[in-house]
């Protein structure tokens, strides 16, 4: 078997054998077949696609690449949560404590930001002291102990993907549907789930701007998990304006204490309730969706859910205190700079896109993967889509440190470009931006 006569026959539109897949997945290791191979390989698949059996084989392939981890100590179900990636998106930091408050274990291994999106690691690391760098022992005690734990992926986890991954990112072949679907579930399934919410997300700040290429991934992701065993449930949103009013590591870390303290109720808050209760059904802890998102506002309002968040912060070693007082305890950055409206009228639109790509000018995000972060940088929105406004009013704040002032005027003109305002009120969206559902109940 040759690595070439595999690519050319996937270059020429044929399938591969489950054999070959897993061949090319363990040269990645042994090095026998290089990253030029396996460049012309991705590109391949991204020209020519996988069918489902050969997508599920490369899944298999990678998750076998590594450590697939054991949590049937822990009794209950196991259920994970993924986000294709957003702007102002903190679901992840609510909907986890939610989860865990109301029985459904979650052990979560997420990412960091690239591009405009943010990562979830990122935003915890705002929070002083927060280990997202834990061995597999503790990320077994943790998640037993609290009931949830939340780490950056390891070398034991799925090895094939990290190699994978930037390679992907740095061909060109990022975009495809299999490649996307092989990513994400080697990944998860290695986690010792049972089951994995997913939240995919379309619009203008998303991934996958095109509401078909969304839903192409949510079928695939539904169809490959739940033949290896692993319920998959897929909520489509929406991802036109930023999820949250805060976009920036810091800025959303408090605005998920305030979620989980219950302070704070908007459309990133009422989405990560709806999650959660996809992870309740998943897990069987709740018969009816209803019923389970009743009980998730219930753990809000009574303390269990924020409690839960201060339990695995100290269990990581973050300060617990940011729960009682985040604005204290995170990171500031020390100028604060106002976006007016250059207009009056209605606010009709708040770019996605444009907002984060104006946060990470700010310092709050990477345009490369060796870039640093600015924890304390980012953007908190005044004004939401379908607000009256008035010119000169301010409709952002700016979050910098004085080194990035320099990059303040592009920033603006950023938002200038986000914006539109006109004479007449758009329609309201959806309190969840919930567009459909997908896979298994």
């Amino acid at each position: 078997m040759r690595a070439v006569d595999l690519i050319r026959r996937k270059r020429d539109g044929g399938r591969l054998t489950p054999a070959e897949i897993g061949f090319l997945v363990d040269g990645i290791a042994d090095y026998t077949v290089p990253d030029y191979q396996w460049s012309a390989f991705l590109m391949a698949v991204v020209w020519r696609g996988m069918d489902p059996v050969e997508t599920r084989a490369l899944v298999e392939a990678m998750l076998e690449s590594g450590s697939v981890i054991d949590l049937s100590a822990i009794p209950g179900p196991k259920i994970d949560k993924h986000s294709t990636g957003g702007v102002g998106d903190t679901t992840s930091l609510i909907l986890a404590p939610v989860a865990a408050a109301c029985g459904v274990t979650v052990p979560m291994v997420s990412g960091r930001g690239l591009g405009h999106t943010g990562g979830t690691l990122d935003k915890l690391e705002s929070i002083p002291g927060f280990r997202v760098d834990l061995p597999l022992g503790d990320y077994r005690r943790i998640a037993r102990d609290c009931g949830l734990v939340l780490i950056g992926q390891t070398d034991e986890i799925a090895p094939a993907d990290r190699f994978l991954y930037a390679l992907r990112d740095a061909t060109a072949t990022v975009e495809s549907i299999p490649l996307i679907t092989a990513s994400i579930l080697s990944k998860k399934l290695a986690e010792g789930i049972d089951g994995l919410v997913l939240d995919v997300k379309t619009g203008d700040g998303a991934f996958m701007r095109r509401r078909e290429d969304a839903e192409a991934l949510a079928h695939s992701m539904v169809e490959i998990g739940g033949s290896m065993g692993k319920p998959v449930r897929v909520l489509l949103t929406t991802m036109d304006e930023p999820l949250g009013t805060s976009v920036g590591n810091a800025l959303e870390v408090r605005a998920a204490v305030e979620g989980l303290a219950g302070t704070r109720r908007d459309a990133m808050t009422e989405l990560s309730l709806e999650l959660a209760a996809e992870m309740l059904l998943l897990g069987g802890v709740a018969a009816e969706r209803g019923a389970a998102l009743e009980r998730c506002r219930g753990a809000i309002a009574d303390g269990s859910a924020l409690e839960r968040f201060r339990r695995v912060i100290a269990a990581q070693g973050g300060d617990p205190r940011v729960c009682d007082d985040p604005v204290r305890v995170l990171p500031r950055a020390p100028c604060v700079a106002p976006f007016v409206a250059p207009r009056s009228g209605w606010l009709r639109q708040f770019r996605a896109w444009s907002v984060g790509q104006a946060s990470m000018l700010l310092g709050a995000g990477r345009a490369t993967v060796t870039d640093a972060i600015d924890q304390a940088a980012g953007i908190e929105i005044l004004r939401r889509v379908g607000a009256s406004v008035t010119v000169g009013e301010p409709l952002a704040e700016l979050h910098f440190r004085p080194e990035r002032g320099a990059a303040l005027p592009a920033a603006l003109e950023l938002l200038a470009s986000a914006v539109e305002i006109g004479d007449e009120a758009p329609a309201s969206p959806p309190a969840t931006r919930i567009l459909n559902r997908f896979g298994a109940t």
